[in-house]
């Protein structure tokens, strides 16, 4: 099946989206174009990074920070990091009700998370934690900073580290901002190109989009999964 946002996001009105990642760079890999889409027809994005990826190979905590935010200036959205423990990322309580005040404060009405199959514990994790999460949300008689608020719709974004051909619920067509979603990509520099000998890892990703842009007949796609039906309103919005 193939939708554009238009099915997402219903109508020409405005919608706050939140993007959870469990690292710095993760939402951009999997959705920085459909970002793209989205802001292009007027929504409000914000990006959550549950850590703030680092410890790696030639990274420092301050570099990854200025990356995440020239990224974010790239995307234009807002960025919040909650600094949880990279590698040891869980899904508890206590970070239950870190996540469920962030989704409290953007109040989105959809929220994208990793797909929950994975072979980074970490991608793994941030996909239980933020499900839960979204329900903590809307609890009453709680501790949790902010009004309750349930987000209504939870769709999964694709940065598996296996092998897996995921069928999507569906693909929206990002061949219109597919290089600006690149120079988001490529602002994490401690993390793709030549110091890391992993500048190849870019024209994988542009491959990779290709391939799901070339099922809906499109350049440039990217997957998404839900767990739930996805539903149009009319035949319009199909690409």
């Amino acid at each position: 099946m193939a939708s554009g946002p238009a099915a997402i996001v219903e109508g020409s009105r405005t919608v706050n989206i939140l993007a959870i990642g469990p690292h710095p760079d993760d939402v951009e890999i999997g959705m920085g174009g459909t970002i793209l889409v989205l802001r292009s027809q007027g929504h409000r994005v914000t990006i959550c990074d549950l850590t703030n990826g680092e410890p790696t190979p030639i990274g420092t905590p301050e570099r990854r920070a200025k990356e995440a935010r020239e990224a974010a200036e790239i995307l234009g959205v807002e960025r919040v990091t909650l600094e949880m423990p990279n590698r040891y990322l869980t899904d508890t309580v206590e970070n239950r009700t870190r996540v469920a005040e962030v989704i409290r404060s953007s109040r989105p009405e959809v929220l994208f998370v990793p797909y929950w199959v994975d072979a980074h514990p970490d991608h793994v994790a941030a996909a239980q934690l933020t499900e839960a999460s979204r329900f903590y949300a809307k609890l009453t008689k709680t501790t949790i900073p902010g009004e309750p608020f349930y987000p209504r719709r939870v769709l999964h974004f694709l940065t598996t580290h296996y092998r897996l051909h995921v069928r999507p619920s569906f693909v929206v067509d990002i061949s219109a901002h597919v290089e600006t979603k690149m120079r988001a990509v490529a602002a994490y520099a401690s993390q793709f190109g030549p110091e890391r000998g992993t500048e190849g890892l870019l024209k994988e990703l542009q491959d990779y989009t290709r391939y799901y842009g070339q099922l809906i007949g499109r350049r440039h796609g990217e997957p998404f999964v839900s767990r739930e039906e996805i539903g149009l309103s009319g035949l319009d919005q199909l690409v």
